[in-house]
């Protein structure tokens, strides 16, 4: 019987198997949602980015044409499943 490979050895295995589809790994860094302050951080930027949102009349035009197309779109898709 074949000895137990350890963790490792598997995690190498693997990563080489992902590099040989051509794949490459990345390591990213996020802000720690668990932070102090981090909620009301985002609640700021979520503000200034819905006032400035308001703000601007052609992207509500462009938002709302786009949620009408979506909507046309969805319905021409029911409706052909209905038939």
């Amino acid at each position: 019987m074949a000895p137990a490979s350890t963790s490792a050895q598997r995690v190498e295995k693997r990563r080489a198997a992902l590099r040989a589809q051509g794949l490459r790994p990345v390591q990213i860094w996020v802000p720690d949602t668990r932070a102090p302050g981090f909620a009301e951080e985002c609640a700021r930027q979520a503000a200034i980015v819905n006032e400035a949102n308001r703000a601007d009349h052609e992207l509500m035009e462009f938002m709302d044409a786009a949620a009408a197309d979506l909507v046309e779109h969805l319905d021409a898709l029911e409706a052909g499943h209905k038939e």
